[in-house]
């Protein structure tokens, strides 16, 4: 594998007879005779850079120096480049521009205005403020073109891998038979970059699988501008990503603008825009993914401040934006200048957006034509329908006491689905079997040269294999979702949501239809210890705005969970136990279909399990049958009891009020919440009166028996704490401790008790001699 270097130089490009460029002679022009730049061209990408200076002036804040650099390499790639149609952002057959860099959001700002994608000037002037088409960082659903909301850095990156790998899935369903390039679902994704994106742990994942993966639909164009906040990168990065992405298969493309390790370049620098657009070009064509290192000045050419960190977040100042604009040829006391000629040729890229979209739909209605159940497919999905026999093909379970772990139901719930919803698909971080991720007799997908001896499939298949690399898996999973067309799912364990918790909350701030299935739901998971244990876990996810978190009590509320998921099409998270849990009989109980109303009556009091109750037991998951069993107990003792299995908290709150009230009397104060996890969130359910059991320390390593009985998930502990919140009830303005039924912070649980004594700590001096 080699790097190719192509350094900067070459003749200059014309002037055109109608240019107004009066650009400084110390400034040399891009070398852009192959993308048949005349004056305008350059002026366009002049006028890029003094908007986005006077953009951030106006606002007094935000990143003018990465889009002032990457001016000329962004307009090349919406000008001369992408298959885009500004009149149709949502057009089927578009390119995908993901801004990894997201803090540069006026690169793409001024591109969609320039392009006419419906942005105007007025938009530019209202950076970051309240209302505005043009907000901080890109955000999709809310501004014309944008594909992907990004910030985070690495996320974009990494999301990207997800929509090269839904494109290519998508077109093993509509059209695998087609050649190579010549599919109306053919396109490609295009990414920017930046060091910090490539600095960051799950952009070195997504594109570690990418690479497995042969990906040739995805190119990287990674802004080696050597800065950041904190100025010279060479403090905190010095590898050798070029070689790191080689290692990892990529094709790997270098274009050295600044010949300098210095950030401010030389006084020669050239941006050799004709070097990037064969790059460019050159990626389309290539089996596996590209990385093209374009070494930038940031902010070139302000007089001072280009080459360091003070122009990456932070106005430019007045003084050093007049400059620059007598550098380029403008008017230093004008702002947010743009020549009407400059502008009506730079959106001149619309009318060929809508020939190539024109030329487009020839293939695309011969495919319609020859393919008619595919097309029939295509418009569902394309509409967001579910397949008619969904309901039919969720699974019902016979009641069982021994059960069965809601991990492997949601299995066989996948396994049922899979004939009947093509678009479903998703695998797991390495724990196939434990996660319940596979759908039975379903392919990998994978380069037919990377099957191995366990996982046969091919580039269409349907079994996702993300290896260890949950954030990476996450934001995969978003750009899947983002993609448009299919609906994806991932496995890990509860815990290791940790890992997750970016990619899950870009989920939910884009309100992507992405399952997250976490198995392993509690202490339950038994000998693996503190460190698989979730605790405070549900706590923290339900804390998350937009994420439904699911946490079913069997297997039959397993499969309506499934189906509830799938018809919200938003971000939901399925917490499943590993061991198993008793099948409810639904002859003597609600039926499992409430759990797409968040929380229902699973039973109520008296011998017949419809009289009014003294006292309601609300719990989720495993503990729904601990609750059950102390209810038989407080009926025994004539207390009658209500049992309420709330899967989702979510759903509940979206319910009406009377519905709720219905559920939760409000008369009926004695309250018992019991779910393992902290009571963090529970008050508000319970009320004042109110007991939760639950669990406020690490766990330990034991089997799930042993520990549910030391840290007080019985029903013995249930039936007292219910007995508890009755005389609590009774007594005026009886508030309680929120836990004072939950294991305390002091139980031995062998792993989590104090030192006696800190251990001695040596000075730095001592140490050092």
């Amino acid at each position: 594998m080699t790097t190719t270097t192509t350094k900067a130089g070459g003749s200059r490009t014309r002037r055109a007879t109608t240019a107004k460029a009066q650009r400084s002679g110390d400034l040399a022009r891009p070398t852009a005779r192959k993308a048949k730049w005349n004056d305008l061209d350059v002026r366009a990408v002049d006028t890029v850079r003094v908007l986005a200076a006077d953009a951030v002036q106006k606002v007094g804040n935000g990143h003018p120096g990465t889009a002032m650099s990457l001016a000329p390499a962004a307009y090349l790639l919406f000008q001369n480049v992408m298959t885009h149609d500004p009149s149709d952002p949502t057009w089927l057959g578009r390119d995908r521009f993901v801004l990894s860099c997201g803090h540069s959001s006026l690169t793409q700002y001024i591109q969609l205005y320039l392009s006419g994608y419906g942005l105007e000037l007025k938009d530019l002037k209202s950076l970051r403020t309240w209302g505005s088409l043009t907000p901080g960082h890109p955000e999709v659903h809310h501004t014309p073109g944008v594909e992907i909301t990004t910030g985070p850095l690495g996320s974009g990156l990494a999301s990207a891998v997800g929509m090269a790998m839904a494109q290519r899935r998508q077109r093993g369903l509509l059209d695998p038979d087609a050649k190579a390039g010549q599919s109306p679902f053919d396109h490609h994704v295009w990414v920017m970059a930046s060091d910090g994106d490539l600095m960051e742990g799950v952009a070195s994942e997504a594109s570690s699988l990418a690479g497995h993966q042969e990906l040739g639909n995805l190119t990287v164009v990674y802004d080696a501008n050597q800065i950041s906040i904190e100025d010279d990168t060479d403090i905190s990065f010095s590898e050798d990503v070029a070689k790191r992405y080689e290692s990892y298969g990529w094709e790997v493309v270098d274009i050295d603008w600044r010949r300098s390790n210095d950030p401010a370049g030389t006084a020669d620098y050239v941006e050799d825009v004709d070097s990037l657009l064969t790059a460019l070009n050159a990626s389309k064509k290539s089996s596996r993914p590209t990385l093209i290192r374009l070494h930038t000045v940031i902010a070139w050419p302000a007089p001072t401040k280009k080459g360091t960190g003070k122009s990456h977040g932070s106005a430019l100042g007045d003084e050093e934006i007049a400059a620059l604009k007598e550098l380029l040829g403008f008017d230093p006391k004008k702002t947010f200048e743009v020549d009407k000629d400059v502008l009506a040729h730079a959106r001149k890229v619309k009318a060929r957006g809508k020939a190539a979209h024109k030329e487009w739909n020839k293939g695309y209605s011969a495919w319609r034509r020859a393919n008619k159940d595919a097309a029939a497919l295509l418009d569902r999905l394309v509409a967001g329908d579910l397949p008619e026999g969904l309901d039919a093909a969720l699974p019902i379970f016979p009641a069982d006491e021994k059960g069965i772990a809601s991990r492997a139901a949601s299995g066989k719930v996948l396994a049922a689905l899979a004939p009947v919803m093509p678009e479903l698909w998703g695998g797991s971080a390495d724990l196939a079997e434990s996660n319940n991720t596979t759908m039975a007799g379903e392919p990998s997908f994978i380069p037919k040269g990377k099957q191995t001896s366990e996982w046969k499939g091919g580039p269409y298949g349907r079994t996702l294999h993300f290896g260890i690399r949950e954030n990476g898996m996450g934001m995969i999973l978003n750009g899947i979702a983002l993609e448009g067309l299919t609906r994806p799912y991932g496995g890990t364990f509860l815990v290791f949501s940790d890992y997750m918790r970016p990619a899950v909350r870009l989920a939910a701030i884009q309100q992507l239809p992405v399952t997250f299935v976490w198995t392993h739901d509690s202490i339950g998971l038994g000998e693996d210890g503190p460190t698989h244990q979730p605790i405070e876990h549900l706590a923290s996810l339900r804390a998350m705005p937009g994420l439904d978190v699911v946490r079913p009590a069997d297997a039959n509320e397993t499969s309506a969970a499934w189906g509830a998921v799938l018809r919200n099409a938003r971000p939901a998270a399925l917490a499943l136990s590993r061991q198993p849990l008793p099948t409810i009989d639904r002859s003597t109980h609600a039926k499992a279909s409430n759990v797409a109303k968040g929380g229902y009556v699973l039973v109520d009091g008296g011998d017949d399990g419809k009289q009014a109750p003294e006292v309601i037991l609300v719990a989720t998951g495993s503990e729904v049958s601990v609750a059950l069993d102390a209810r038989l107990a407080l009926e025994k003792s004539g207390v009658r009891t209500r049992v309420v299995s709330m899967p989702c908290r979510e759903w509940f709150e979206e319910q009406s009020k009377s519905y709720r009230d219905k559920v939760l009397p409000p008369a009926v104060r004695a309250r018992v919440s019991v779910e393992a996890g902290v009571a963090q969130g529970w008050r508000e359910v319970v009320g004042d009166a109110g007991r939760s059991i639950s669990i406020e320390h690490f766990g330990a390593s034991a089997d799930a028996k042993t520990l549910f009985t030391e840290f007080g998930f019985t029903p013995e502990a249930v039936v007292k704490a219910a007995k508890d919140s009755i005389k609590a009830a009774k007594a005026s303005g009886g508030v309680s401790d929120p836990l004072e039924t939950a294991p305390r912070r002091s139980k031995d649980t062998g792993t989590d008790v104090p030192t006696t004594k800190k251990p001695a700590r040596k000075s730095a001096a001592k140490a050092g001699k």
